[in-house]
């Protein structure tokens, strides 16, 4: 069920007091006490409430109980008496079983109503919520219970404690009513659809670093601190602020499972473990970090471990951790806020969970770490938010979960995913990958168009699985593959530059299909290769110093010989799983039914398309130049069966091409060539151009209706 610690003020018979919520597990309605929680009021279980919603007021050490909807059922004073809420009934039966316990109220309205100045008539024992934000209730005396203080703050995104959406704990409004008019709704709360970013209030519980330690005020219960080190063992929001080092310097997260999530509230917090990580979760439903706005926040671990941590799972099970990573959590994670997060992981990892990592605010997150920079193990999920990496050793982003059997793994359904759905994310540097995904990765434009920049020693974008890039603008900087799958790659959209200097810029084991996007290959030794190729749409730009476009079957390894840098994945014979990766070297299928395309190879003996099975090419927009200086190939080339029937193609080599139809035209840099389908002005100069029809000199290219420029800078015109 969902819990949250009450942030408002109230007032009751004239006098002021802060309302805290006890923490424990309830069977009350979870929809309706998650709505409780967002208006301000805990939605946990005292003793004393039995199964009921309670209230506590710690300044006269009263307990309000209420039912599932919102009404005031009964309450206990500092003493133990019960008091009975319900109109008209004075002898009520109490949690123990005590029916005789009076009702000491002898002025209870006749009815059950009473009058609000403001929004008429209302009943009592019920939460009410204002159109300025604020929530009260009127007694059985029809005294108001002033609940939260009506909202107030500046637009914002960052402090609502309930994922995928925008709304902050402390602000409501009413539900589905015009502005003034009354609410006395018994399902709860309705929730603004506006966002806010609140200050705390004070009644949080609030932890404040200095040079001897933690200081706590606003105690829940919940908090432990001795020195620098604070666990946290209930769900709630905690306020985080100041600055401390030591090798206590910890935040230790150990709520159970039953509880709804933590939220650590970063206000401008500097912690730095010299043995340990600042922040360490050891169970929790969910943990949310977040970097408060207009705060810089700044986490470091030491470079060095010097403790185990032994404690007792949800589970029952007794575990022994060592963290391993500045950011460490054995639970889900979320990160929000529109701070800054700066953290260092100078021992291995930056950030890490053993589950599911997930980035939900406009947060600027700055990573440096020995290893890898972010790392869930079953899910890192970005819709949103201003990421930086640098990963000495390590990838930028990784989920790594599978399953182990004997010496074979498979994929784990649901786990293994790295999906990027908006957000800036710029991997300055990766000593290794920059994004892995054993299972897959996946970039789309669902929430923005993501920005994606990735400059790494190993593959620039890999997965054992799969790759789908269906958005973004994505810029990669490779020393091995630039995007790699073991399996396969699709790329649906997007707009994709890849310079992958002696090594293969797009690298399927299995089948590499292009539908629609913009794939700009700058540099690579081959530009695109897989097993299958199948392009019906699209944009491709390609440059490969060897073969442009290379259908052949075998494994990552098959283009140049020196690669450095990369992980093992790709770098074993049979692919994924034994599969199609392992088919060979000895034939391929090429096929292209539609896009538009420019293919450029190096000198020597290079091939612009190659398949070293069927090659056929039905449709599309087709240019190629290749450079060939010696061997055997030239702009089309297959080992099978080679069917070139589109209208718009062209290809420009100094010699035959081994497929299609070549033509001794000699060509250069001046000028346009082609026929009355195509014209294109090369960028080389040679002697014999292929076509499917005779090519010549164009001298007028506006009788052509329709052009395309690469991103190169070169222009294709056709019909």
């Amino acid at each position: 069920m969902t819990s949250r610690k009450f942030l408002g003020i109230s007032a009751f018979a004239s006098l002021s007091f802060g309302l805290m919520g006890g923490c424990s597990d309830s069977s009350v309605d979870a929809n309706t006490a998650e709505v409780l929680g967002q208006g301000g009021i805990e939605a946990g279980t005292q003793s004393l409430c039995g199964d009921l919603i309670s209230l506590f007021d710690e300044t006269s050490n009263t307990t309000y109980c209420f039912d599932a909807n919102n009404q005031l059922q009964y309450f206990v004073d500092a003493a133990g008496n019960t008091t009975n809420a319900t109109i008209g009934d004075a002898t009520q039966t109490t949690p123990s079983g005590d029916p005789s316990i009076e009702n000491p109220s002898p002025d209870i309205p006749a009815t059950n109503v009473c009058v609000d100045p403001v929004d008429g008539t209302v009943a009592i024992n019920t939460v009410i919520s204002s159109a300025d934000g604020s929530t009260y209730m009127y007694d059985a005396n029809c005294n108001k219970i002033i609940l939260t203080q009506p909202t107030a703050g500046t637009p914002s995104t960052d402090t609502n404690p309930i994922e995928g959406t925008d709304t902050p704990a402390s602000s409501t409004s009413v539900a589905e009513n015009p502005v003034g008019a009354a609410s006395s709704s018994s399902t709860g709360i309705a929730v603004s659809s506006g966002s806010y970013e609140s200050a705390s209030n004070g009644n949080s519980p609030t932890i404040t670093y200095a040079t001897s330690g933690a200081t706590l005020t606003n105690d829940n219960g919940c908090v432990t601190v001795n020195g620098g080190e604070v666990e946290i063992t209930c769900a709630g929001e905690y306020e985080f602020s100041g600055s401390y080092k030591g090798a206590d310097a910890q935040i230790r997260v150990n709520s159970p499972k039953a509880d709804s999530g933590v939220y650590l509230n970063l206000r401008g917090l500097t912690l730095e473990n010299t043995a340990d990580a600042p922040i360490y979760v050891q169970q929790a439903s969910k943990t949310f970090v977040v970097a408060k706005s207009e705060t810089v926040n700044t986490l470091s671990d030491g470079s060095t471990r010097t403790k185990a941590h032994t404690y007792v799972n949800n589970s029952g099970v007794t575990k022994t951790d060592t963290t391993n990573a500045a950011i460490y959590s054995k639970d889900d994670m979320t990160f929000k806020g529109t701070g800054t997060l700066n953290v260092t992981g100078n021992y291995n990892n930056g950030i890490q969970s053993s589950n599911d990592l997930r980035f939900r605010g406009e947060t600027i997150i700055n990573v440096t770490a020995k290893n890898n920079g972010i790392k869930g193990k079953g899910l890192v999920d970005v819709e949103k938010g201003n990421i930086t990496i640098t990963a000495t050793s390590g990838d930028g982003i990784k989920s790594d979960e599978c399953t182990v059997n004997g010496s074979d793994t498979t994929i784990t359904e649901g786990k293994g995913i790295v999906s990027i759905k908006g957000g800036s994310i710029n991997i300055i540097k990766a000593g290794d990958d920059g994004i892995q995904a054993f299972n897959y990765v996946m970039i789309s434009d669902s929430v923005s168009v993501p920005s994606i920049k990735v400059n790494s020693t190993g593959k620039g974008i890999v997965s054992e699985n799969h790759v789908y890039i269906n958005g973004g603008e994505n810029t990669i900087t490779s020393g091995d593959d630039g995007v790699h799958s073991n399996l396969n790659i699709d790329f649906n959209g997007g707009f994709t530059t890849i310079t992958a200097k002696g090594n293969d810029g797009v690298h399927a084991d299995s089948t590499l299909r292009i539908t629609n996007g913009t794939v700009y290959v700058k540099d690579s030794y081959e530009g695109l290769e897989a097993w299958y190729i199948t392009i019906s749409g699209g944009v491709t730009d390609v440059y490969g110093s060897d073969d442009g476009w290379n259908a052949a079957g075998g494994n990552d390894g098959s283009g140049n010989s020196t690669q450095t840098g990369g992980n093992n994945w790709g770098n074993r014979p049979g692919g994924f799983g034994g599969g199609m990766g392992g088919m060979g070297s000895s034939s391929g299928h090429l096929t292209v039914t539609g896009g538009v395309h420019y293919v450029k190879t190096g000198s020597g003996d290079t091939d612009g398309i190659d398949s070293n099975g069927e090659l056929t090419i039905s449709g599309g927009v087709v240019v190629v130049e290749c450079q060939i200086s010696g061997g055997m190939g030239g702009s089309f080339d297959s080992d099978g069966t080679a069917t070139l029937t589109t209208k718009t193609l062209l290809g420009f080599s100094k010699s035959k091409s081994e497929a299609g139809t070549s033509y001794n035209v000699s060509f250069n840099t001046n000028g346009y060539y082609g026929n009355s389908s195509i014209a294109f002005k090369p960028t080389t100069s040679g002697s014999y151009i292929q076509g499917t029809s005779q090519v010549s000199t164009i001298s007028n290219i506006n009788s052509y209706s329709k052009n395309v420029t690469f991103p190169n800078g070169s222009t294709v015109y056709y019909n």
